[in-house]
């Protein structure tokens, strides 16, 4: 029984920071897959942000993978929609920040919807977002949604989450997570 119990502490005292609480970094990126036929959906609602506090301007920070985005805008595959980071509180209860972006109009955007993240095992993540066409009016003509979850994503790991033609990539990296080295170029071409 004693083992048990040391073992137990043991496992406590080297569990992985992945349980981490804090500010996390996060950056996503909303791209359309040209390739894939769009489909509209239902007009994305009045309360789009489900209750979630907007983004604050003070939490965004500059976006790290302005490489990814500049090869996906280089072909004709892919067209980026929306690159934002920015730092947020994620625990054990699941955080939620509203994103609008684009000229807002009458309570919407060009592109609004919500991101839900939850630290546990791995991190789990709930997005839920709508690409609107509005009328000079600032009323919904048209909306495209994407919506997907996710609750294996690995801490600092690029993740892309298909949504048909809308997709998300992904990257959400816990506090005090060690920084990959930049890969020397000439160690690429061996």
């Amino acid at each position: 029984m004693r083992a048990i119990r040391c073992l137990t502490l043991l496992l406590a005292l080297f569990a992985p920071g992945a349980f981490a609480e804090g500010m996390y970094q996060v950056e996503m990126m909303l791209v359309r897959q040209n390739n894939v036929p769009a489909f509209t959906s239902p007009f994305a609602p009045e309360d789009w942000s489900a209750g979630a506090p907007r983004l604050a301007k003070d939490a965004e920070r500059p976006p790290a993978l302005k490489d990814e985005a500049t090869r996906l805008q280089a072909t004709a595959d892919y067209t980026v929609l929306l690159h934002k980071a920015w730092q947020q509180a994620v625990g054990s209860e699941p955080s939620r920040v509203a994103l609008g972006d684009g000229a807002e109009q009458f309570g919407h955007f060009p592109i609004e919807g919500n991101l839900t993240i939850t630290q546990g095992r791995f991190i789990a993540v709930a997005a839920n977002l709508w690409v609107n066409q509005l009328d000079s009016n600032g009323n919904v003509l048209q909306s495209e949604q994407f919506k997907q979850s996710n609750s294996t994503i690995k801490g600092g790991q690029l993740t892309f989450l298909d949504g048909g033609h809308l997709a998300l990539l992904l990257k959400i990296t816990p506090p005090g997570t060690p920084k990959m080295p930049a890969m020397d170029p000439e160690m690429m071409e061996q």
